[in-house]
Protein backbone atom coordinates (compact mmCIF):
# COMPACT_ATOMS: atom_id res chain seq x y z
CA UNK A 1 0.00 0.00 0.00
CA UNK A 2 1.51 3.28 -1.24
CA UNK A 3 2.48 6.00 2.04
CA UNK A 4 -0.05 8.62 0.48
CA UNK A 5 -2.75 5.80 0.69
CA UNK A 6 -2.44 5.53 4.76
CA UNK A 7 -2.08 9.22 5.04
CA UNK A 8 -5.20 11.21 7.10
CA UNK A 9 -7.78 13.43 4.93
CA UNK A 10 -7.40 16.77 5.40
CA UNK A 11 -9.84 19.00 7.67
CA UNK A 12 -12.36 20.22 5.26
CA UNK A 13 -12.67 24.07 5.06
CA UNK A 14 -14.97 25.44 8.80
CA UNK A 15 -15.50 21.82 9.89
CA UNK A 16 -15.06 23.58 13.43
CA UNK A 17 -16.57 26.85 12.26
CA UNK A 18 -19.33 26.57 15.21
CA UNK A 19 -16.25 27.50 17.56
CA UNK A 20 -15.68 30.43 15.46
CA UNK A 21 -17.16 33.48 17.83
CA UNK A 22 -15.37 36.93 17.41
CA UNK A 23 -13.71 38.03 20.41
CA UNK A 24 -13.21 34.31 21.80
CA UNK A 25 -9.82 32.70 22.54
CA UNK A 26 -9.16 29.30 21.47
CA UNK A 27 -6.72 27.46 23.72
CA UNK A 28 -4.15 25.13 21.08
CA UNK A 29 -2.03 22.63 22.29
CA UNK A 30 0.56 22.20 19.29
CA UNK A 31 2.83 19.54 18.12
CA UNK A 32 5.59 20.44 15.85
CA UNK A 33 7.58 18.22 13.43
CA UNK A 34 4.31 16.12 12.76
CA UNK A 35 4.05 13.42 10.25
CA UNK A 36 0.72 15.58 8.83
CA UNK A 37 -1.24 18.51 9.68
CA UNK A 38 -4.27 18.05 11.76
CA UNK A 39 -6.36 19.93 13.60
CA UNK A 40 -8.81 17.85 16.32
CA UNK A 41 -11.03 19.33 18.99
CA UNK A 42 -10.59 18.33 22.26
CA UNK A 43 -12.14 18.98 26.05
CA UNK A 44 -9.58 20.66 26.87
CA UNK A 45 -9.26 22.97 23.37
CA UNK A 46 -8.11 22.21 20.22
CA UNK A 47 -4.85 19.90 19.10
CA UNK A 48 -3.33 21.05 16.11
CA UNK A 49 -0.27 19.23 14.92
CA UNK A 50 2.22 20.81 11.82
CA UNK A 51 5.20 19.38 9.80
CA UNK A 52 6.58 22.59 10.44
CA UNK A 53 9.74 23.36 12.83
CA UNK A 54 9.90 25.39 15.47
CA UNK A 55 12.46 27.74 14.70
CA UNK A 56 11.57 31.21 13.49
CA UNK A 57 7.77 31.16 14.01
CA UNK A 58 7.44 28.34 11.14
CA UNK A 59 5.29 26.60 13.14
CA UNK A 60 3.10 29.62 14.50
CA UNK A 61 2.51 30.45 11.14
CA UNK A 62 1.55 26.42 10.08
CA UNK A 63 -0.50 26.45 13.35
CA UNK A 64 -2.34 29.63 12.36
CA UNK A 65 -3.11 28.37 8.80
CA UNK A 66 -4.32 25.32 9.58
CA UNK A 67 -6.55 26.54 12.71
CA UNK A 68 -7.85 29.47 10.20
CA UNK A 69 -8.70 26.82 7.86
CA UNK A 70 -10.36 24.33 10.29
CA UNK A 71 -12.82 27.58 11.34
CA UNK A 72 -13.55 28.49 8.22
CA UNK A 73 -12.07 32.28 8.59
CA UNK A 74 -9.76 34.18 7.22
CA UNK A 75 -5.57 33.76 8.61
CA UNK A 76 -5.87 37.49 9.51
CA UNK A 77 -8.91 37.26 11.86
CA UNK A 78 -6.53 34.95 14.48
CA UNK A 79 -4.34 36.59 16.55
CA UNK A 80 -1.67 34.73 18.61
CA UNK A 81 -2.08 36.07 22.23
CA UNK A 82 -0.12 33.80 24.59
CA UNK A 83 2.28 31.46 23.66
CA UNK A 84 4.26 32.38 21.44
CA UNK A 85 7.68 29.71 21.80
CA UNK A 86 5.61 27.38 23.97
CA UNK A 87 2.98 24.07 22.96
CA UNK A 88 0.02 25.67 24.97
CA UNK A 89 -1.09 28.55 22.67
CA UNK A 90 -4.00 30.97 22.54
CA UNK A 91 -5.26 32.51 19.93
CA UNK A 92 -8.25 35.47 20.01
CA UNK A 93 -10.66 35.60 16.63
CA UNK A 94 -11.00 38.91 15.43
Amino acid sequence: MPISAMAKPRMQKGALSHLATPGEEIAVRVTPNARAETVEATPDGLKVTTTATPEGGRANAAVQKALAHALGLPKSRLTLTAGATARLKRFRID
